[in-house]
């Protein structure tokens, strides 16, 4: 996969999407060409996985473009999560995935939000609130994008060194 060029010289919302797309495709990058057990390879102290990074952020995908941007509730795998019994549900039952299917599913959350996102920008602009307050205040789809992009670019970090435990390879 070829990692999407960040735009220098676009529009704000051009922009925030293009930085959005890198990050995506730089995580994507760091769990492909991977088997079960690879995806599962943790880097003490820490538990964290590129599997469970990859169900993560498909999460959180989802979380922020469809729940909190239009209001919706959680849909697919993420409907049934009893988040009380495990709030890190994302990332241990990645265990439970195959390779094949954290893509596949990281992918389709993707592309969903891609499609909520396009939704809100036809009707309301960056400016425009969510449909879920955080901590008692309004938050606009340029905090959510913009949240996004530091979501993603933090955890590209941990892939980073993730990855280069799992098999050495670096500069994803």
């Amino acid at each position: 996969m070829t990692t999407p060029v960040k735009p220098t010289d676009a529009d704000e919302t051009t922009t925030l999407r293009g930085f959005l797309a890198h990050f995506r495709a730089v995580v994507r990058s760091q769990c492909e060409g991977l088997d079960a057990d690879q995806l599962e390879t943790p880097l003490p102290p820490t538990t964290m996985t590129l599997g469970g990074l990859l169900k993560h952020m498909s999460y959180v995908e989802q979380w922020w473009f469809s729940c909190v941007l239009h209001g919706e509730e959680p849909s697919g795998i993420w409907a049934d999560v009893d988040w009380s019994a495990d709030e890190d549900w994302d990332w241990h039952s990645a265990r439970e995935d195959s390779p094949v299917e954290l893509l596949t599913l990281f992918d389709a959350e993707v592309a969903a939000a891609d499609l909520a996102l396009d939704r809100a920008l036809a009707v309301g602009g960056l400016d425009q609130l969510a449909a879920v307050q955080r901590h008692g205040r309004g938050i606009s789809l340029r905090y959510i994008l913009v949240h996004m992009i530091e979501e993603y670019a933090r955890h590209a970090g941990h892939g980073d060194l993730l990855r280069e435990n799992v098999d050495g390879t670096t500069g994803l």
